[in-house]
């Protein structure tokens, strides 16, 4: 009998299971323009992944907009509002659901994003995708964003798996690092913001195309 490696496999969301890139874009521009804050494409998407509220105030900052909490979490609800409205426009990657049926039934599925809790349920309930998932972790119960590995290890923890038996899929150099400082094994897809050549800088285990790589499946079993 062979020995499974792994017994749970855990996703990130955005640019993973998702491209969603242009939505979070799009909503964060409708939200910083609110309030005359402007910040080029790059600017955000280099930043997906750390969570709504420190790329909020990383724009407000290189705006030189005066803020405090109160002015922060303003804007949080105004682009969560906005993402809410656009992300039936965010397509899931081809693949993503024949991944999640091979993996059903074999490991534990947890997603662990740095989006919030409400776009995530929206975009889970519009894809009749909440039933892949044994756990679903979001922004919103980490006190630390990625690179931070609180939301992994808080993942495993509800899995009740060693973080050893864990591997995780993430596109961002965020969730590698994040992954990496859990003690898990971590896949690696250049389907985000970040290219093959970044994401290696990062050391991950293994480096896939997309979510219909085969190498994704022959590496957890």
């Amino acid at each position: 009998m062979v020995l499974q490696l792994f017994k749970a496999v855990i996703f990130d969301w955005d640019g993973t299971l998702v491209d969603s890139t242009q939505v979070i874009l799009t909503s964060f521009h409708k939200a910083l323009s609110e309030v005359d804050a402007d910040v080029s494409d790059e600017f955000l998407a280099r930043r997906i992944g750390i969570g709504t509220k420190l790329m909020i105030i990383d724009a407000l900052k290189e705006n030189r907009v005066d803020f405090d909490e109160e002015y922060v979490e303003a804007l949080i609800r105004t682009k969560l509002n906005y993402h809410v409205k656009l992300s039936f426009e965010a397509p899931i990657f081809d693949g993503a659901i024949k991944l999640l049926e091979e993996l059903k039934g074999r490991v534990k599925i947890a997603l662990a994003t740095m989006s919030n809790q409400i776009v995530i349920d929206k975009m889970l309930e519009d894809r009749n995708l909440t039933d892949y998932f044994n756990f679903v972790i979001s922004a919103d119960a980490v006190k630390n964003p990625k690179p931070n590995p609180e939301v992994f290890l808080k993942t495993a923890h509800k899995l009740e798996v060693d973080p050893k038996e864990c591997v995780v899929i993430e596109d961002s150099i965020f969730g590698v690092k994040a992954a990496k400082k859990a003690g898990m094994k971590c896949i690696a897809i250049p389907t985000g913001f970040y290219s093959k050549k970044e994401l290696k800088k990062e050391n991950p285990d293994l480096i896939a195309d997309n979510v219909k790589d085969k190498k994704i499946l022959r590496f957890i079993f």
